[in-house]
């Protein structure tokens, strides 16, 4: 049973590590696309970034710390 449950657990990382692949240099502009961006709308970003921060009475480094009630 022992091995039985090794080769599993050897099988599974090999499959786990056959994922990961580096991104060749001609694959690289398709990265850079616009649409593989995480935050493709900077506007977006921002206005998130003051709701977050209002709500969480943080700062991220990006403005001073809100009240917690939007009206920082």
């Amino acid at each position: 049973m022992n091995k039985l449950r090794l080769l599993l657990i050897l099988l599974t990382s090999l499959c786990l590590l056959s994922a990961c692949t580096p991104v060749r240099p001609w694959e690289r502009g398709y990265l850079a696309k616009e649409e593989m961006a995480w935050d493709r709308d900077s506007l977006e970003r921002v206005l998130n970034d003051h709701i977050f921060f209002s709500k969480e009475a943080s700062s991220g480094g990006n403005s001073a710390a809100g009240g917690g009630c939007g009206c920082n």
